[in-house]
């Protein structure tokens, strides 16, 4: 397993909001799925079961990856097979409309990604952490 203090150093020091239901971006290959983009690798360990007991909690999850047409088509299929459902996708909401006069990046309390500086933790420790963050 990775070191996870980064998402330690975030929960701790209170960069995540205090609310009960936090929006949660997190992206697909390397961490949903090993890398094998263009197609789709196998599923990380607890990934899709995680982030679905983080739904049920009331957390919102928002698909944030790199992939876009046929291949983001297919992870969202991917996922929706198993039972996720994302709250948006590429947006901070439903619907959000992108254009080119504003940041393509999206506001979240958490970020969930392989690229983070010291890596991704397990998923059962991510949901460890968001839960304690919780009380």
């Amino acid at each position: 397993m990775k070191d996870s203090k980064n998402i330690v150093y975030l929960l701790k020091n209170k960069t995540v909001n205090n609310l009960p239901n936090m929006i949660i971006a997190v992206d697909f290959d390397g961490t949903i799925v090993k890398h094998k983009y263009p197609a789709i690798g196998k599923e990380l360990p607890f990934a899709i079961k995680t982030l679905i007991l983080l739904q049920q909690k009331g957390h919102k999850i928002i698909l944030w990856t790199y992939r876009f047409g046929k291949e983001l088509e297919e992870a969202i299929h991917f996922c929706e097979k198993r039972g996720l459902t994302f709250y948006a996708v590429n947006n901070g909401f439903e619907g959000e409309e992108f254009d080119n006069t504003y940041s393509r990046k999206i506001y979240a309390d958490v970020y969930i990604d392989d690229r983070n500086l010291l890596g991704i933790p397990e998923w059962g420790k991510i949901y460890e952490l968001i839960i304690e963050k919780e009380k």
